[in-house]
């Protein structure tokens, strides 16, 4: 069972998805730091109040922070756009690797060649 596990780590497909992770949630601080820190207050300008995370709607006793759900929405616009441009440019590298280069045929390639030519040309 060890060696079985050990073999699973092993796998390039496990290690890959813990670096994605890893770096997917790094990223993920990034952006809200870019979304809380700059576009927030740029947006804030246009709508007369500086931190949109407080901009409340109360109706009796319920709050709906407007404000949050409006910061969630930016943070995913910004996540998904640059995970759509990494797996579009990732394909695109993927694609441009999969073309297979012309191989020179080899001797007995050529050989075998000249001898269907001259089996063709005997036969007419």
């Amino acid at each position: 069972m060890l060696k079985e596990f050990k073999n699973f780590i092993a796998r390039g497909n496990v290690i890959d998805l813990a670096v994605g992770i890893i770096v997917g949630s790094a990223f993920t601080a990034i952006v809200k730091a870019l979304v809380n820190d700059l576009l927030n207050p740029f947006i804030g300008l246009f709508l007369g109040k500086i931190n949109l995370s407080n901009i409340v709607w109360t109706i009796g006793d319920a709050q709906f922070k407007v404000g949050s759900f409006l910061n969630a929405v930016i943070n995913f616009l910004i996540i998904s756009f640059v995970v759509f441009l990494l797996v579009k440019a990732i394909n695109s590298f993927h694609h441009k690797q999969e073309q297979p280069q012309p191989e020179e045929p080899s001797k007995e390639e050529k050989y075998l060649a000249e001898i269907v030519q001259l089996l063709k040309n005997n036969e007419k």
